[in-house]
């Protein structure tokens, strides 16, 4: 209880820096007051670490962790529509999150197929030497 008290003392007092053309966004369902502002805010950190992975050789991807950002991005991206308010904030950082880690997955799995390349010639070239 004490927590939603000094809520909405700092609420009360951000209330009266707020420009008036800035009230529409300020005073909206899913605004800068409730969750469904700061939750997508702070999950831009995800596609931020999912993209200085790009840098991260391909032998060094989580495909669980790549393959489990993608489900719950394209997951989240479709939750967003369908919620009232619509969360335009929350599906646009979904749908980040999901091409992101779609990429490191893509990048994992042609490391792979390189390997079972580099595997089959192995193969092949010891077999001729028989």
């Amino acid at each position: 209880m004490a927590m939603s008290s000094v809520y909405r003392g700092i609420i009360s007092t951000a209330d009266k820096f707020v420009p008036p053309k800035m009230m529409p966004l300020w005073n909206h369902p899913a605004g800068p007051k409730t969750v469904f502002f700061w939750a997508p805010v702070f999950k831009w950190g995800l596609v931020i670490a999912g993209l200085s992975d790009l840098a991260r050789p391909a032998d060094q991807l989580s495909v669980a962790q790549s393959g489990s950002l993608c489900a719950t991005g394209i997951i989240w991206s479709r939750y967003s529509l369908v919620i009232i308010p619509k969360n335009w904030g929350l599906f646009s950082v979904n749908l980040f999150v999901a091409l992101s880690s779609s990429v490191q997955l893509l990048r994992a799995y042609m490391y792979q197929q390189e390997l079972n390349k580099l595997a089959a010639a192995e193969t092949a070239t010891s077999e001729e030497k028989k």
